[in-house]
């Protein structure tokens, strides 16, 4: 396996719609704005988190099972700017939608500038010929309230190509995430 660079990951999202919307360079800023960075890195794409947010809460006292996921155990938020709570967790999901090629995996890691405020994010591999929008998984790992900003910079995912197409693809199993759309909650 080898890392995908920067021109491989821009013809395969212009061309295949690998992810969409694409944008083709670094955005720091806007109209003097200063932006958590999105788009195409070197060797990776640094995604966005859009404004729809699930964050979790205790007011019913819910249990998180992941066999029987009660929705009860967050809100639903739609805003551009996202409080999650001190010692506290959200679910939220990219505005790109990633299309992964056949002989392609990916991993997903936290933005630095995140990170350095002990904001944790999670996401598992996106697998061969799997797609959709990715349900992140945001911890706040701080005694404080953090923000999270719609529409920039979240995760950067990188592109790992395999020297030959895997035999079973996420796509032939049948994957219970394929081709979701929105804040995906657990499935069994």
């Amino acid at each position: 396996m080898s890392v995908r660079p920067d021109h491989w990951i821009r013809k395969m999202s212009l061309e295949h719609g690998m992810i969409d919307p694409f944008v083709e360079r670094q955005v720091r800023n806007d109209e003097g704005r200063h932006l958590i960075s999105y788009g195409l890195s070197s060797y990776g794409y640094d995604l966005r988190v859009a404004d729809e947010f699930k964050v979790f809460t205790n007011v019913y006292s819910a249990l998180v099972d992941p066999k029987q996921f009660d929705e009860k155990s967050f809100v639903d938020i739609k805003t551009d700017v996202c409080i999650v709570p001190p010692n506290s967790f959200a679910l939220a999901r990219s505005v790109e939608y990633f299309r992964i090629p056949r002989d392609v995996l990916t991993i997903c890691v936290g933005k630095s500038t995140y990170a350095r405020c002990g904001i944790i994010v999670n996401v598992t591999p996106f697998e061969p010929e799997w797609e959709g929008h990715v349900t992140l998984e945001i911890s706040n790992t701080t005694p404080l309230p953090a923000k999270i900003y719609a529409n920039e910079g979240l995760a950067q995912v990188v592109f790992f190509g395999a020297d030959e197409p895997c035999e079973i693809s996420y796509a032939d199993r049948g994957g219970k995430y394929m081709k979701q759309r929105g804040i995906t909650v657990p499935r069994i």
